[in-house]
């Protein structure tokens, strides 16, 4: 019996944010709950690279540069031939990337502003879970400042200073104000009230364009 061809695993277009002129690289904006690259199994095909690929079919990319969590929103940048992927893929390994995040978090924080610095690791035992580890775990820092305050709740400017995974959502539950809508960091009733997704956006990004050098700086309002 002839095998039905796979379905098309690629959905709506993607939004585009900056597309360079030259189209050597596009900046996207990521919705909750999508893949920023394919996962396994068929039903894991569709993703922000397949949609940028369709999006773009004659470019020799789209290359990877960085990742976002499935359920994080925000801002991507793929490079669109290896030549400019290797360039970002360098910015972000050098740290010479800047990124900042919006989230919403439980409680108030007692201050307006400050870092969180606390080490990190995978725990084997139940990948892919972060836990903090004082002996084992590698650094990780973050800045983070007050927005407002929304009766019991806060909207935080989140900057990771390092790109651990699931930085930002460890080192929030860590200081007692879990990000609401993590349903992996956030202990129930905290993030039950909306939990419809995860309440964290990557709002900014800057880097320097790969063919010019100069400054690029993208920003994406968070759509909660």
């Amino acid at each position: 019996m002839p095998s039905h061809p796979p379905p098309n695993p690629v959905g709506r277009p993607v939004s585009v944010v900056r597309l360079d002129p030259l189209r050597r690289w596009v900046v996207i904006d990521k919705p909750t709950g999508m893949l920023s690259v394919p996962g396994k199994g068929a039903d894991k095909q569709d993703c922000a690279a397949a949609r940028v690929r369709a999006a773009f079919p004659h470019s020799s990319g789209p290359l990877v540069v960085h990742r976002l969590d499935m359920d994080t929103s925000g801002l991507l940048v793929f490079g669109l031939d290896s030549a400019a992927q290797r360039d970002l893929s360098a910015q972000f390994e050098s740290r010479r990337v800047f990124k900042a995040y919006t989230a919403l978090v439980a409680g108030v924080p007692a201050a307006e502003s400050g870092q969180i610095e606390v080490p990190m690791r995978l725990d084997i035992d139940r990948r892919p879970l972060q836990v903090v580890d004082h002996v084992h775990g590698r650094p990780a820092l973050t800045r983070w400042r007050v927005l407002s305050i929304e009766t019991d709740r806060a909207r935080l400017r989140l900057e990771p200073l390092t790109g651990r995974t699931h930085q930002l959502r460890v080192h929030l539950a860590n200081i007692g104000h879990p990000i609401l809508g993590d349903v992996l960091y956030g202990p129930q009733p905290a993030t039950s009230r909306l939990s419809e997704r995860l309440m964290l956006h990557a709002s900014e990004l800057e880097f320097a364009d790969p063919c010019t050098g100069e400054r690029v700086r993208v920003a994406s309002a968070a759509p909660f």
